[in-house]
């Protein structure tokens, strides 16, 4: 069982040894299945590799508390390690931001909070950091709405314990061009694809980003290549080619207001739309994201990317982003968080579910 009720840098340490790269989230899974299961003020429930854990305290509101169990593939940064930098003790590894740091607050307070003052379902999925239709909390969602539903959400994504509000939406494209094929010392006998993307790659690099404020917060969006292919041979003039564009916008815009800007811009092309995640408007004026924001007494940040808030959102759920650990190490070989962050927002969610 997980050490719940020690200090929750020894929880954090131990679930973040537990290596849980999307697709293996199991071991980790069976941990938290099994550390939750025998408190008699939770409700567990377990849908394949996610764990939902219920309190039913006869309570006015309920709130969904959400954190994914996986992490990115690990590059060499585990086990874990203690250091202390700037002062402060720190724990490096994978997954540390993002997010078992909030996954740690989570257990911790799940365990300990057995009368909170609201109702609270606490949620570990798998497989955030994947293509969407295997994410856990869509599956869980879609399979077993009654386990979702809630007044309020907080998704425990990493924001330096400050709020992030709503998420912008990504849209990823593919423009093909075609062309004739020619042997390249004859290339007048055929017609150049990849030349034919010349035009796309002019109007990527005349847009000028905008951004966009909504419910106070300022979204800056991206319009980007992100891949290129064509070409069969060094010697063939290519008679295909294909340019993969993603655009992140700001929640202002829907999907499909999203996909006619990029049909403006890449007018003649032949498009496909490869991917499309909405965004979330931030709703900072909504009472249940207004109350929190006031009790906390944070900063309040656009959230840059996407994350499931949308899909709170989606279900007509207000939520918000809100987490220990700074966003811009996820992912990343050095990715680490310090520890007194975490209590902090353990303390601060602690008051809150208390108050």
């Amino acid at each position: 069982m997980l050490p719940v009720t020690s200090p929750i840098a020894d929880l954090l340490h131990t679930i973040v040894d537990i290596e849980s790269v999307s697709g293996n989230e199991k071991n980790l899974a069976d941990e938290v299945e099994a550390t939750l299961a025998p408190l008699n003020h939770l409700e567990v429930s377990r849908h394949g590799d996610t764990v939902v854990a219920r309190t039913h305290l006869g309570r006015a509101r309920r709130v969904a508390i959400a954190g994914h169990l996986d992490t990115v593939p690990v590059a060499n940064n585990l086990p874990s390690v203690l250091q202390i930098r700037e002062g402060r003790e720190v724990l490096v590894g994978r997954g540390t931001v993002d997010m078992k740091g909030g996954v740690a607050v989570q257990l911790s307070l799940a365990a300990a909070l057995d009368v909170p003052t609201t109702d609270v379902t606490w949620i570990f999925y798998d497989n955030e950091e994947v293509e969407a239709t295997r994410n856990g909390l869509g599956r869980l969602a879609s399979t077993h709405p009654d386990l979702v539903a809630s007044d309020f959400a907080i998704l425990m994504e990493p924001t330096g314990s400050v709020i992030e509000g709503g998420c912008q939406g990504s849209l990823r494209v593919r423009l093909t061009t075609h062309g004739v094929a020619a042997h390249s010392a004859r290339s007048w006998r055929g017609s150049n694809a990849i030349h034919g993307l010349t035009p796309a790659f002019d109007a990527l690099n005349a847009y000028q980003p905008a951004t966009v404020t909504v419910d106070g917060l300022d979204y800056r969006e991206g319009l980007n290549a992100v891949e290129v292919s064509g070409g069969i041979a060094s010697n063939v003039i290519p008679d295909k080619a294909q340019l993969t564009v993603n655009y992140r916008f700001a929640p202002d815009k829907d999907g499909s207001q999203a996909q006619w800007f990029l049909r403006q811009v890449f007018a003649g092309y032949e498009t496909e739309v490869l991917d499309l995640a909405e965004g979330a408007r931030p709703g900072l004026t909504l009472p249940a994201v207004a109350d929190f924001v006031a009790a906390l007494g944070v900063e309040v940040r656009p959230k840059y990317g996407w994350t499931d808030v949308a899909r709170f959102a989606a279900l007509g759920i207000p939520a918000v982003n809100f987490g220990p650990g700074d966003p811009n190490l996820a992912h990343t070989d050095d990715e680490h968080v310090f520890l007194d962050e975490v209590v902090a927002c353990r303390d601060a969610l602690s008051r809150w579910l208390m108050a």
